[in-house]
């Protein structure tokens, strides 16, 4: 049972289409009606107020709602071309050719009948049996509509046998290169894993050597420096000894030249030398005193 001379699949359509545009309409009055309550709550705040406060609220209020309005009617008119685009977009893949009557879409009693509709939640037991005089739609006969209704659902079988199989190949190739990469991957984590071995090995090895390496040299520095240590100790003990037997051998130095001295001066030649040297002594005293009376400047 159809409503409005259309069947079930096409009624089911105009509900949705009535039910969305319900809602849009339902959503921009709620906006409308925020509008008057944002006026309430922000301007009304005064008991009293004066003929030009009024006439300005009212002017703001006016442009708000004349701007939601004019948003929902150009939204609707957007919306109706959208869908026309559609059922002309469907109708031209069967070769049809759809014919629209403007003057229909003021008819007061079809609206009457659709607000009737609406009302009862598009459950409306009344029918449309007024036919119009011009026709909405310019089908061909039955037998060729028939024709092109097969031709196009073997050619959509075909197009969607031809679909199935490419989806099956690419379902085929998709799981190829997904085994493919799992190879990968597993090849890569192997790899790395290896790698990842035989460089913490080497590593370990590495630092194996650098420890030896350092035991030795700490081994070697500790060696050196014990030498350098006795060494030292050596070297200070002899310079001590080195410098008592300088002191003993110089103490023998002097005590060899006093007695050298002494014996020196008991020889006969020490004698005779010294007497000389007495003789001279006041030889030269004489000589001064000679010189000094004769020559008193010089």
């Amino acid at each position: 049972m159809a409503e409005f001379g259309f069947n079930e699949h096409h009624q089911n359509e105009i509900i949705n289409y009535m039910r969305f545009a319900r809602s849009k309409r339902v959503l921009r009055l709620k906006t409308i009606d925020s509008c008057f309550e944002e006026l309430k709550d922000s301007r009304l705040v005064e008991e009293t107020f004066t003929v030009d406060e009024v006439r300005e609220m009212l002017d703001g209020l006016q442009v708000v709602v004349r701007g939601e309005v004019e948003i929902e009617l150009i939204n609707t008119a957007h919306t109706n071309v959208l869908l026309l685009r559609q059922l002309f977009s469907q109708a031209e893949k069967f070769y049809l050719r759809l014919q629209s009557d403007i003057s229909e879409l003021e008819n007061r009693e079809l609206l009457e009948q659709v607000a009737e509709f609406e009302k009862t939640d598009f459950k409306s037991t009344d029918k449309i049996n007024k036919e119009t005089s011009k026709p909405k739609l310019a089908p061909l006969n039955e037998s060729g509509v028939s024709e092109l209704f097969n031709k196009e659902i073997v050619r959509l079988q075909e197009e969607n046998d031809k679909l199935k199989a490419r989806l099956r190949t690419l379902e085929s190739q998709a799981m190829s290169a997904l085994d493919e990469k799992s190879k990968a991957e597993r090849a890569l984590k192997d790899l790395q894993r290896v790698q990842g071995e035989q460089q913490l090995a080497a590593q370990s090895k590495e630092i194996s050597s650098l420890e030896d390496t350092v035991a030795a040299l700490k081994e070697d520095y500790e060696r050196t420096l014990s030498t350098n240590v006795a060494t030292q100790k050596d070297l200070q003990e002899n310079l001590i000894s080195a410098k008592h037997e300088l002191l003993r051998v110089q103490e023998q130095l002097a005590l060899a030249e006093k007695e050298l001295e002494k014996k020196f001066q008991q020889t006969a030649a020490y004698r005779n030398m010294k007497e000389i040297l007495t003789k001279k002594n006041e030889q030269i005293k004489e000589i001064r005193k000679r010189l000094q009376r004769y020559e008193p400047n010089e």
